[in-house]
């Protein structure tokens, strides 16, 4: 009867293949069909993966794992037929989605029961709680595709008192507390629960359990834990928790656990120092304690772990040196270091390390050279060095390791050439060695021996590539799929691409090619290229855009004329700033429903602009055709659900209007009408969008009052930062209602921005940063990336009347404030004197009187004033800043008095300090306030200063100071593997 039952179960299911690849690719574990053994009329006992009671000839124990099962499992299969099962494994098979019966329930004589990946969904049955006599029960699975509530987890914790070995690994326990553990088995010597987004807090008493052997608890994002504690009594071999909350840091009881062999405490919030007490855990082979915010040196007590294989500190902010001690590790395979503050040089001892496959020290703060005892490590597979400050050579050695696959030297400040050989190492899959110092001239056939190359990159150093290589590359290149050559001194198209078949990703930006795009470059990539950059060349011809599968294409800054081409509808980013197209664009481009970044910007496009873009707005974040010659209306229609973040039509020829519809824009963060043609009154109801930041609409021919009339106590532009509606025709008196709903400037709502500049990340994290004009001291400045902490107001140059508000005293993180030009009168409110973070104030060309404020000689950054041609009187304050200002500050005011201006006051005044240097001339050290603008060429990190004071006649010390002692940091790229291949790029 049990052999007939078993013939039906297995008649039950096809056998594919296919069902169970996850043994193979994930287990290591061979599959095969085992049910084609099983044939009627012969002893079912003999069957593959069948055992029988030799005394009764029942069966007791069923594997199948890895057995090629698909097909639906039925509630009613003969299988449960089988009442003397102990064991039963049906791991690594694919039941469909189907649910788990109740009646395994039936079961009662199982000890082992694994279902393990078996493609199970649904919830997991109460009655499995009922099999008492379980020793191990393992129901993981590869997704969350199982769940369990809570009352049917606390029969399986409360009911299995016997139960060793319990995997439930990513089985879904969000609607479970973790104090549901509380009372687990003391018998229990494995605890599995990695993924099951398990919520609260897990108790501490785990730790206590007798026999516990292994616990993971990895990636639970809502897990808590209190402060690890650990008895000398503890046998844990094996300890995970990666992705949880755990309060605290590493403590020294760490060192009890003298049994530990695996060790992960990864993305966990630690704390603290790393304890010199894990210098006892000597049967340590794996300890990962990447990605916390672990500080101080690594403990030198590491060398102690003599059997230790496995050792990752990436991620935290350990400094200090890399301990030689280390060179002692002779079984490490694996070091990872990535990504810390370490400093000084390679310790020359880590050429001991024979067995070490993958060594990464990148982005850390290392100098020196590259010692030559790494050329000991000829097993390396991964060798990174990024992002530290190396110089010197590379070794020629390097190359030729045989089993080196990723190399990454990139980002030092190594020199000289590279190896005079031929790279050598065919596994090698990844070289990286851009932005460093190498220089002289290579030839491509360099490379051309690697058949396994996958990405190349030489951008950004002093080399000159030779182009002349013929298109037989293509047989010895046959899998490369990024070519990064940005800023290697090509003339034209080189040659070589031509044999490039699986080309995904080419960058030739920053070279010196000019013409036309070659016809033959169609070819290349031959329909596999999505990633296209040839900007800051000197092209000036492009007749058509052949890449049919191109998703990403940079062609900015050259001199391209001509109609604008229409890019494949696979596009996603279209790049084509500071050309010379002309003509009208086609609303063909609106094809391109994926459009994600659109920057036509500085050319001289004409004509209106298309309405469609109005539809594309599902998939359009950034929209910028500033400084062309496009007439007409605004796109009348933004559809539902638009995602612009950024749209600019700066510098036309626009007569508006702005309509309503564009608060579909929920996520709009800035708005750039300046520099056109629109008539219209302020449009007051852009104050609802939620994420606005910066509103321009400086130079048009807008008009009213700014008064709001509505009484809605909801704030109005409340996440406005950058405010410019100058020279235009307001009227009317200051928008104090707005003023007072500036939350962001007002820092009421102070929100930490992740980025230092304004931007859009597009598909492959690559990001675009907003630009922007506004002026500064009376100068139009294009600023090519905004400071997320950048707070501004201009309504400079308009008709606006009355007094200054004493609110705009509220504004404490404003920096730049501009009324000039208007027919303001009154005083200068004192409560200005409240904006500690003003770095420049122009008042000028108003109807002022009164008194300067002493209060704002106080202000500790303000280096550019501006109170000329108003009616003011009186002595100008004296001391700090003020003794940096000129006369041309306050010309105008023939009432004012005191230094600079000629005229003296009736009292007793001390002489300007520091007015004369020792020698007696007059300083000319200009200070300047740095507007970073990373990125508008080619790798250069522009400082661009702006002259706000000329110090004629002193140089305060303090100012110097902070003048000389800026420095500008690096800009490092985001990830370290993940995205070896994504470049960042610049608007």
């Amino acid at each position: 009867r049990s052999c007939s039952s078993l013939i039906q179960f297995k008649d039950s299911f096809s056998i594919t293949e296919d069902a169970s690849s996850y043994c193979n690719d994930f287990a290591g574990l061979k599959s095969y069909p085992k049910t084609n053994s099983w044939k009627e009329g012969t002893d079912c006992c003999s069957w593959d993966g069948v055992t029988c009671d030799h005394l009764n000839a029942h069966v007791i124990a069923l594997d199948l794992s890895c057995s090629w099962l698909y097909g639906n499992f039925p509630s009613n299969t003969t299988l449960f037929l089988l009442p003397h099962l102990q064991k039963l494994n049906l791991a690594y098979n694919d039941f469909n989605r189907s649910k788990i019966p109740s009646e395994f329930g039936r079961f009662r004589s199982l000890f082992h029961l694994n279902l393990s990946n078996t493609g199970f969904v649904g919830e997991v049955p109460s009655q499995v709680s009922h099999l008492s006599k379980l020793v191990s029960l393992d129901l993981s699975g590869f997704e969350e595709q199982l769940t369990i509530d809570k009352y049917a987890l606390e029969g399986l914790v409360h009911n299995l008192t016997e139960v060793r070995h319990l995997f439930l690994d990513r089985m879904d326990m969000s609607s479970v507390n973790a104090h549901v553990f509380m009372n687990l088995s003391s018998s229990l010597r494995s605890l599995s629960l990695a993924g099951c987004d398990l919520q609260g807090k897990f108790p501490k008493n785990i730790f206590d359990l007798p026999n516990l052997n292994l616990l993971n608890l990895g990636g639970n994002q809502n897990l808590n834990l209190d402060p690890l504690k650990f008895n000398r009594s503890s046998n844990l071999e094996q300890l995970i928790i990666s992705e949880a909350n755990i309060c605290g840091g590493l403590p020294d009881s760490m060192g009890n656990l003298v049994s530990l062999k695996f060790l992960v405490l990864s993305h966990s919030n630690l704390s603290g120092p790393v304890p010199r007490s894990l210098g006892n855990l000597l049967q340590l082979t794996h300890l990962d304690l990447s990605e916390n915010q672990l500080s101080g040196q690594i403990p030198k007590s590491l060398e102690n772990l003599l059997q230790l294989t496995h050792l990752d500190l990436s991620k935290n902010q350990l400094s200090g040196q890399i301990p030689r001690l280390l060179g002692n590790l002779l079984q490490l395979t694996h070091l990872d270091l990535w990504q810390n503050q370490l400093s000084g040089q390679i310790p020359r001892s880590l050429g001991n390390l024979w067995q070490l496959t993958d060594l990464d020290l990148g982005w850390n703060k290392l100098s020196g050279q590259i010692p030559l005892s790494i050329l000991n490590l000829t097993q390396l597979e991964d060798l990174t060095i990024s992002n530290n400050s190396l110089e010197g050579s590379i070794p020629d050695e390097v190359t030729a390791f045989p089993n080196l696959k990723y190399l990454d030297l990139s980002d030092n400040l190594l020199n000289g050439t590279l190896p005079s050989k031929e790279f050598q190492s065919k596994s090698l899959e990844l070289i990286r060695l851009e932005n460093n110092k190498l220089s002289g001239v290579i030839e491509f056939r360099m490379f051309t021996d690697l058949p396994n190359l996958e990405l190349l990159d030489l951008s950004y150093n002093s080399l000159s590539l030779t182009s002349n290589t013929t298109s037989t590359v293509n047989h010895r290149l046959p899998n490369l799929t990024d070519l990064l050559l940005s800023s290697c001194n090509l003339s034209e198209f080189p040659q070589f691409l031509k044999g490039l078949k699986s080309l995904e990703r080419l960058d030739l930006s920053c070279n010196k090619i000019e013409g036309k795009i070659p016809q033959w470059m169609q070819e290349v990539g031959n329909g596999s290229l999505t990633y296209l950059n040839v900007s800051h060349n000197s092209l000036t011809e492009v007749e058509h855009f052949p890449w049919k599968n191109i998703e990403v294409l940079d062609l900015s800054s050259n001199f391209i004329s001509g109609n604008l081409p229409i890019p494949a509808s696979t596009i996603n980013v279209f790049l084509i700033s500071n050309n010379s197209f002309n003509g009208e664009v086609s609303s063909l481009i609106c094809n391109a429903t994926y459009f994600q970044i659109l920057d036509l910007s500085h050319n001289y496009l004409s004509g209106t602009i298309p309405q469609c873009f109005g539809n594309l707005s599902y998939s359009l974040e950034f929209l910028n055709l500033k400084k062309n010659k496009f007439y007409g209306t605004i796109p009348p229609t933004f559809a539902e659900g638009c995602q612009l973040s950024n749209l600019n039509l700066n510098g036309n020829l626009l007569e508006g209007p702005l309509t309503p519809s564009i608060l579909n824009c929920r996520g709009l963060e800035v708005l750039d009408l300046g520099n056109n043609k629109i008539n219209d009154t302020f449009p007051h109801w852009l104050g609802s969008l939620p994420y606005l930041q910066v509103l321009v609409l400086k130079s048009n021919h807008m008009h009213g009052s700014l008064r709001v009339n509505s009484s809605k106590s909801s704030p109005f532009f409340s996440k406005i930062q950058i405010f410019d509606l100058s020279s235009n025709y307001f009227s009317g008196p200051l928008p104090v209602r707005y003023i007072n709903s500036f939350n962001a400037i007002i820092n009421l709502k102070k929100q930490d921005s992740a980025r230092p500049y304004m931007g859009v990340q597009d598909f492959t994290s690559a990001f675009y940063a907003y630009s922007i004009g506004i002026v500064m001291k009376g100068q139009d400045r294009e600023l090519v990336k905004i400071f997320t902490m950048w707070m501004i107001i201009d309504l400079s140059n308009n008709q606006f009347e009355g007094g200054i508000p004493n609110v705009i005293g509220k504004l404490n993180l404003l920096k730049g404030l501009n009324l000039s030009h208007n027919n303001l009168n009154g005083d200068i409110p004192t409560s200005i004197g409240n904006l500690t973070s003003l770095e420049w104030l122009d008042l000028s060309s108003n109807r002022l009187s009164g008194t300067i404020p002493n209060r704002l000689a106080d202000l500790p950054f303000l280096s550019s004033l501006n109170v000329s041609e108003n009616q003011l009187h009186g002595q100008i304050p004296q001391g700090k800043q003020f003794n940096t200002f000129g006369n041309d500050s306050y010309e105008g005011n023939n009432g004012l008095c005191g230094f600079p201006v000629s005229k003296g006051c009736n009292i007793i005044e001390a002489a300007p300090p520091n007015v004369l240097e020792k020698d007696g001339s007059k300083p000319n050290i200009a200070f300047g306030w740095k507007v970073v603008l990373i990125g508008y060429g080619c790798r250069v990190v522009f400082g661009m200063f702006v002259g706000y004071v000329v110090f004629q006649t002193g140089k305060p010390k303090w100012l110097v100071n902070l003048v000389e002692n800026q420095h500008e940091k690096r800009q490092r790229r985001k990830s370290k593997k993940g995205n070896r291949s994504s470049r960042r790029r610049r608007i």
